[in-house]
Formats: structure tokens, C-alpha cells, sequence
């Protein structure tokens, strides 16, 4: 056993040093090679092979934080390049610039709609080299940026020559060949319900772009609309302070808002850089406006004036109030809330409408990041049910990034939706909410959540002083609180040291379901029990019956005491209740003086509690010791 550990761990050394200077993937490839190629022993090539896996997806796990934390980064860099707006050309270029680096494109361009004259236009591009694609003009609904600014929608291609969906002219198709392109990716530019224009990424050769690139190039489009509509403004603003030039009263005003204005976005640049919260941007807005900013959900604000916000793209009044929808994509998060502040200026309607969509880019990167730790708190859960990673050290080192402790007591809580939904998509949604609710509960409890059979597993800590009873019944109640439907909660006994016995999380999981199936069967859903709160009756009731399970719960630490001390305990206890539990009796069966048995029976108390000779506990240890006495009967 030790030499096949320190093969293990002589295995993993190359691909740790791999790890540790960032070497590409088709490095990972030659420890292997090497050992084929010295003639090493099957089974330390089947070790390097294993630790090649293991290498290759700690590997992935770390590209793609990089990746997630690059993308975050660019955002932030370009909200702060939005908040400091001067020239907006420069930002229009870094946006392009950072969509084309983190997409890993060849080419990146935005065009801009030209009303007067019906069309859309290049604005900026990024490693184009074709001047005549530089200066193509596309008509609405022709070529794939036509047809994304016509209708509103993004639009992708893996080769535009042979893609039939779009309205091929001469004009663009030159102007695409010039430039090589085959793949594109197009985006809408959108204020409010408006196309301004299309955010493009395109390679130049055949290339299938993931969700989650078109959702990154739809994050820069709505922070390149944004540069412009705040251009915009800005010019708006500018042109009213000319044409009021000779009243220096209004200048006067007008300059103050034109001062909150830009102190509300100097505030927010720098509560979007420090990772401020949705809390800290209202409480930043209402110090600037001088009133009273809330962030509310979207089912605690009113609903008509958060439809009519969403619906043309600015805040509405309300009452004295005025209210700013905060919305992302066809999402609604919820809603600005500026109280009691009817006669709004203009300039300050605009500030809290850029606070709301500064709202929601801050909810929308702390709804990835939690997804993420979600994810990967569910991809640990899933291993240790699955017993696939069984390096504890890895374990362990997984478990602490996640702030969770393996080697203490530990509960498995199989969770369940009691009500049946009346369709597939109803049932899908309504088991998504439970696991939401179950990864947030994990999450704040430094525990573990997974989807699986059809419902919800749970791994949380067990507190000094707790019960695995307590913690199932608490479970059941708040997770059914979150989803308001009825959730079934059964739970294991605890367990201990997950890391070194990855395989007691499964055993632990199939008592939990056992123990919920249980529940169901006596017609308690929505509530929430644990294995020892059934006793045997939990044999009974289960479909899967785990009689070896039962024994181990009811009598299995006399049984360990006997095997360790060469005592007779066990044929003492048979004896003891034979007798109809007379000591005087049980003596004579026994052979023994009758001081021998109640020493005996005094030790059997210690072991399995004060308690053991109720009648319930009776019941079942008489029924534990012949289910031992027939398994041990068994032949082998």
C-alpha cells in the first residue's frame, strides 16, 4: 500500500511542475511518453496516466478563472473608462480592442446607424487590414450586421459564404472577402428599446462561437451603447448651456446638475472598482440627488411604472417618486426607487438611470461569481458521491477554497419537492429553484449542494451540540420557505474524515434518500427526519433495506468491543433476553456467577446508553442481534 501511495505521489511530481510554469496542454503528454518510452511498469504508466487527467483539469479549472476573472476585469476597465468619459472614440476603441483580445478573435468592429439615410455604418475596427471593409456601408436587413440592426438580435455564423439566412450583396461580400473573414459574430448596440448600431467579432476561418462569448460581446455592446448615449448627453447638455448662455441663473442651476452628474459618476466608477454593492450605488445616488434612493426587488416595486421604465428604457414618475427599472437583457433584476422627489431635473433622471444600469452590472457579476462557487461547489459533492477523487490532500485543498472542512462531523441531506408539477418545464423550473435555494443555504453554512435523482443533495456541517434530526427539520423549513412549496428532507446519521473515506458520503446519501423515502411513506412530506429517528421501523419502510446498516447503528459498537477485546458480550445479551431479562436466569444459562452478568450488562450500558433496555431500544437491539446472529450465519 505505501508503495502504490508514493508511486501516486512520484506520478503526480512532473505534471505539478508542469502546472507550476503554465505549460501547454501537449506537454502533458511526455512523462507519459517518456515512461513508455524507458519501458517503466504498467502500473506507473497507469499512475502517470491518472495524474495526467487530474493535471488536465486542475489545468482547465485554473484557464478558465483566468478567463472569467479577465472578463470581469475588462468590464470593470471599461465601466471606469465609461464613468470618466472625455473622448469617445478612445473608449469606443478600447471596447472594441478588449472584445476582440478576450474573444481571441482576428477582427473586431462596431458600426453605428445612420438615420438619415437608412443604413449602418463602420465606426471602429480592430485588426482590420481590407480599407475597403473599413468603409462599407450595409443597408438594414442586408448582410448579418443588417440583419442584427434591423431586428434587434444577436446573430452568428461559423462560415458567412455558405449561411443562407443572410441577404448576400456585392458590395458586402467584397468587402468581407477583402478582409477574409468567414466567422462573424454581431451584436445590437441598444439604448433603451433603440438599435444604434452592431458590436462585431469575426475570424478568419471557420470558428463555432460559445454562449458564453455572445453573452461577453453583449456585455461590451451595452457598455458601448452606454459611451454613446452619454456622448450624447454630454453634447445635449452642452448645446442647452449655449443656447441659455445669457440667463446665469439657469447656467447657474444647470452647471450644479452637470457637477452631481459628474459626482455621481466619479462615485460610482470608484464603487464599481473597490466591488461596492447594490446598496452602496443607492446610497451614493441619494446623497447626490438629495433624496432617498432604494434598490427594491422587481416583486416589491410597483409594477406598472417598472414595466413602463423597462419597456422605454428610462425612469418614469410615479406619484412623487420616480422609478428606474433595473434590467439586463430581457431580465428584469428590479428597480431604483427615488422617494418623494416629483419635480425632477432632466440631467438627475439620466444620473439615476446610469445608476441602474450600474445596478445591474454589479448584480449580474455577483450573480456569475456566485454561479460559479456554486458550480464548483456542486462538482466537489459530485466527486465525493461518485468517490472519484480519492487523493485527500486534493480534497481537502478543493474543500478549503470553498471554506468548507471535510474532516469534521458532517451531515447527507437528501432533499426533495413534495407537490408534482403539471408539466416537464414546470417540474425543471420548480427543481431549479430548490437547487438555487439548497446551493445558497451551502454556501452560507460552508457546506456542499448538488442536483441529483431527480431532487437535492446536501452536505453541510453538524454543530457541537446539534442532531442530524435538528438539522434535517430546519433544512426542510427554510428550503421550503425559499421555494414556498412543501420540501422532504432525510437525513444520515453524521460522519466524519470525508476526506480520507470519500466512500461514506454515498453511504451516507443512500441512508439519507432512504430516510426521506420513509417520510414520504408515512405521510409526513414537508418535514424533515434523520436515519435515527426511525430505528428499525426504517427497514420496513425503505425499498432498498440496509440491514447491515441497521446492525452497525443499533449494536455495532458492542460488536467492535467484542472483536477488540475477545469479550462475549454478545451471547450475553441473547442470553439476557431469552431469560425474559433476569440476571438471576441468565446466570444459570450462562454458567456464570450472576455479579459476571450485571458487570457484563453494566458494559453493554456504557456502550449503547442508559437508555438501552426500554422497550423500544429492546425491541430493536433483540431484532439487531438476530439479524447479526443470521448474517454471521451466512456462508461466505
Amino acid at each position: 500500500m505505501q508503495s502504490a501511495e508514493h508511486s501516486a505521489d512520484s506520478a503526480e511530481a512532473p505534471f505539478l511542475e508542469l502546472l507550476a510554469r503554465g505549460a501547454s496542454a501537449d506537454a502533458y503528454e511526455q512523462p507519459v511518453l517518456l515512461a513508455r518510452a524507458e519501458g517503466r511498469p504498467p502500473e506507473r504508466i497507469a499512475a502517470l496516466e491518472q495524474a495526467k487527467l487530474l493535471a488536465l483539469r486542475v489545468r482547465s479549472e485554473i484557464e478558465g478563472r483566468r478567463r472569467r476573472e479577465a472578463e470581469l476585469s475588462a468590464l470593470f476597465a471599461t465601466a471606469h473608462d465609461l464613468a470618466g468619459l472625455r473622448d469617445l472614440d478612445a473608449v469606443l476603441q478600447a471596447i472594441v480592442q478588449r472584445a476582440r483580445s478576450l474573444l481571441g478573435t482576428d477582427v473586431a468592429y462596431l458600426s453605428l446607424n445612420d438615420e438619415a439615410r437608412g443604413d449602418t455604418y463602420m465606426r471602429v475596427t480592430e485588426g482590420s487590414v481590407a480599407a475597403r471593409f473599413q468603409q462599407l456601408r450595409l443597408g438594414m436587413g442586408e448582410g448579418l450586421g443588417g440583419l442584427v440592426a434591423q431586428t434587434a438580435r444577436p446573430y452568428v455564423t461559423d462560415d458567412y459564404f455558405k449561411d443562407e439566412r443572410f441577404q448576400h450583396t456585392q458590395a458586402i461580400d467584397s468587402g468581407v472577402r477583402d478582409e477574409g473573414l468567414v466567422a462573424i459574430l454581431g451584436v445590437p448596440l441598444m439604448i433603451g428599446p433603440q438599435v444604434i448600431g452592431v458590436l462585431f467579432a469575426a475570424d478568419r476561418r471557420a470558428r463555432v462561437f460559445e454562449r458564453e462569448q455572445i453573452a461577453l460581446l453583449g456585455s461590451f455592446a451595452a457598455l458601448a451603447a452606454a459611451a454613446i448615449d452619454t456622448a450624447n448627453w454630454l453634447t445635449e447638455t452642452r448645446s442647452a448651456l449655449d443656447r441659455l448662455g445669457r440667463a446665469n441663473e439657469i447656467i447657474r442651476d444647470r452647471s450644479g446638475v452637470i457637477e452631481r452628474a459628474s459626482d455621481v459618476h466619479d462615485r460610482l466608477a470608484e464603487l464599481v472598482l473597490r466591488g461596492g454593492g447594490v446598496h452602496d450605488v443607492a446610497a451614493a445616488v441619494s446623497e447626490v440627488l438629495d433624496g432617498t434612493v432604494e434598490f427594491a426587488e422587481s416583486g416589491d416595486a410597483p409594477t406598472a411604472a417598472v414595466e413602463a421604465s423597462r419597456t422605454e428604457g428610462h425612469a418614469v414618475r410615479h406619484g412623487d417618486d420616480w422609478v428606474a427599472a433595473v434590467a439586463a437583457g430581457g431580465e428584469l433584476l428590479g428597480a431604483l426607487v427615488l422617494r418623494g422627489h416629483p419635480g425632477l431635473d432632466p440631467v438627475d433622471q439620466r444620473t439615476l438611470e446610469r445608476a441602474a444600469m450600474v445596478t445591474s452590472l454589479l448584480l449580474l457579476a455577483r450573480r456569475s461569481a456566485a454561479e460559479a462557487e456554486q458550480r464548483v461547489r456542486g462538482e466537489l459533492l459530485d466527486d465525493l458521491l461518485d468517490a472519484r477523487d480519492r487523493d485527500p490532500r486534493l480534497l481537502r485543498e478543493r474543500a478549503t477554497r470553498l471554506r468548507a472542512d471535510l474532516d469534521g462531523p458532517h451531515v447527507v441531506l437528501a432533499a426533495r419537492l413534495d407537490a408534482a408539477a403539471a408539466d416537464a418545464d414546470q417540474e425543471a423550473a420548480a427543481r431549479r429553484r430548490l437547487w438555487s435555494a439548497a446551493s445558497h443555504l451551502a454556501t452560507t453554512r460552508h457546506g456542499l449542494a448538488a442536483a441529483r435523482d431527480g431532487g437535492t443533495v446536501l452536505l453541510l456541517p453538524l454543530a457541537p451540540g446539534d442532531t442530524a434530526t435538528n438539522l434535517a427539520r430546519r433544512t426542510a423549513k427554510h428550503l421550503g420557505t425559499a421555494v414556498h412549496e412543501g420540501v422532504t428532507v432525510g437525513a444520515s446519521a453524521p460522519v466524519e474524515q470525508l476526506a480520507a473515506r470519500p466512500d461514506a458520503v454515498a453511504s451516507a446519501y443512500a441512508e439519507g434518500r432512504r430516510c426521506l423515502d420513509a417520510l414520504r411513506l408515512l405521510g409526513r412530506a414537508g418535514d424533515g427526519a434523520a436515519a435515527e429517528d426511525f430505528g428499525f421501523l426504517g427497514l420496513l419502510l425503505a425499498g432498498d433495506r440496509d440491514l447491515s446498516g441497521f446492525v452497525e447503528r443499533t449494536i455495532g459498537r458492542v460488536v467492535a468491543y467484542d472483536e477488540r477485546r475477545g469479550t462475549d458480550l454478545l451471547h450475553t445479551l441473547d442470553a439476557y433476553f431469552a431469560c425474559g431479562m433476569s440476571p438471576a436466569r441468565t446466570k444459570d444459562d450462562l454458567h456464570v456467577h450472576v455479579n459476571t452478568v450485571a458487570q457484563r450488562l453494566e458494559r453493554v450500558g456504557r456502550l449503547l446508553g442508559d437508555d438501552w433496555q426500554s422497550p423500544a431500544r429492546a425491541l430493536e437491539i433483540q431484532l439487531a442481534l438476530r439479524l447479526h446472529r443470521l448474517s454471521s450465519a451466512a456462508p461466505h
